[in-house]
């Protein structure tokens, strides 16, 4: 089920990614003052042929030559298109080696909040101000220093594991919370995958937290905890614990 899941992420990522560079490619090409050079600048940049080009468009390879030359007048939105999708879907034919240089990282998307404690709270108390449940008893006893409430889904999908290192602001001694949670595997195994680790993780309002993330938790000596908490009430009572009250 977890390869399911990890499957179905990765999917919706991609998707996103070419999306996200179609929008920037023919944005490109659509408003440049010479359209044919654009063209030609990403084909170059995908290290397609114009050979090629033309047989995934269907086209002859002088039109793709005329273009680029300028002997033929901007092409229209629907050439356009069907040139982007099919510099996307060569690559994606080749691994994706071109397209993947261009991801688009939403971090802004994916922290929804984040915060730093001066002198450091005692993970018994953080719990317990959070009215939270620790799933791994004897995991406690680190202090700490901040918080980053993360979207669980959005990081999967939009994280790299060098982005990763943003969500933790300027310590890694601090509770990573995560909402939309069903089963809390894949944000554990992100975490047991990152040399980096928090010093506690947090999930809000879990469906059904799997016995495996607790595991994965146990073995890092991280302690995994369950709150039952509305997102903006957490956000305040984090709020709160910054400033001391």
């Amino acid at each position: 089920m977890f390869v399911y899941d990890m499957y179905i992420y990765e999917t919706l990522n991609i998707e996103l990614m070419t999306d996200d560079l179609r929008e920037k490619m023919a944005g490109e090409i659509t408003l440049s003052s010479d359209s044919g050079k654009t063209m030609r600048k990403w084909r170059e940049e995908f290290s397609v042929s114009q050979n090629e080009l033309a047989s995934a468009m269907d086209i002859s390879p002088s039109v793709i030559s005329d273009y680029e030359s300028g002997r033929r007048k901007s092409p229209g939105v629907g050439v356009v298109r069907k040139m982007v999708d099919s510099l996307i879907e060569i690559d994606e034919g080749r691994g994706r080696p071109t397209s993947s240089k261009f991801r688009t990282v939403r971090t802004d998307d994916c922290i929804m909040a984040m915060g730093e404690f001066g002198s450091g709270i005692s993970s018994d108390d953080f719990v317990r101000t959070m009215r939270g449940t620790v799933l791994n008893p004897g995991t406690e006893g680190r202090r700490i220093y901040g918080y980053t409430v993360v979207n669980s889904v959005k990081a999967i999908m939009s994280l790299s594991s060098s982005d990763y290192l943003k969500i933790y602001g300027w310590s890694t001694e601090r509770a990573l919370i995560f909402t939309d949670v069903s089963f809390g595997r894949s944000p554990m195994v992100a975490i047991r995958a990152h040399p980096l680790t928090p010093a506690m993780v947090v999930y809000i309002n879990p469906e059904n937290t799997d016995a495996l993330a607790v595991k994965l938790a146990k073995l890092e000596g991280i302690p995994l905890v369950s709150v039952e908490m509305e997102l903006k009430e957490m956000i305040s009572v984090l709020e709160k614990m910054k400033e001391g009250k």
